[in-house]
């Protein structure tokens, strides 16, 4: 084992020739160009990911701006939208509030006609009853044709 260490250790090295040192060192050389231009190529491809990242961040910051005043654009719309929908409710419970005082009115002038026992039944029956399908189009035809066609048609 004493000859294979003494071949391979530093002393062996300097028994050799001035022109194989040159030799082991062109390989070296070598080696330390390609790492050379391996880092060249490294940097360069760094260099292009790092634009190519900032391209992506402008690109997608670009975007989030862009969807961000849709999103403006789009919640005003929809609060406009709800606005409208809550006035036209209310609207319609205006609406149907003074039909049905209307038409509780005309129950009752029609039940004192009849007696002071017969609108006290009749107010407690609309009270008590929602109005049904067949109903709606009494009201859409009061509300168009005014009280008289409540009353004819409420008669016949």
């Amino acid at each position: 084992m004493a000859d294979t260490n003494s071949s391979s250790s530093p002393v062996s090295g300097a028994r050799n020739s001035p022109s194989s040192k040159k030799d082991d060192l062109r390989p070296i050389g070598d080696k330390i160009l390609d790492l050379n231009v391996s880092q060249s190529e490294l940097l360069g491809r760094l260099q292009i990911m790092k634009q190519d990242l900032q391209d992506w961040r402008t690109k997608l910051d670009t975007q989030v701006k862009t969807y961000k005043e849709e999103l403006t654009v789009l919640n005003k719309e929809l609060n406009s939208d709800l606005e409208q929908l809550k006035s036209g409710l209310q609207q319609l419970r205006v609406t149907l509030q003074q039909q049905q005082d209307h038409i509780s009115d005309n129950l009752k002038n029609l039940g004192l006609e009849d007696g002071p026992e017969g609108s006290e039944v009749q107010e407690t029956e609309v009270k008590e009853h929602p109005i049904s399908e067949r109903e709606v189009p009494l009201l859409d035809k009061s509300s168009d044709a005014g009280s008289e066609g409540v009353i004819a048609d409420t008669s016949a």
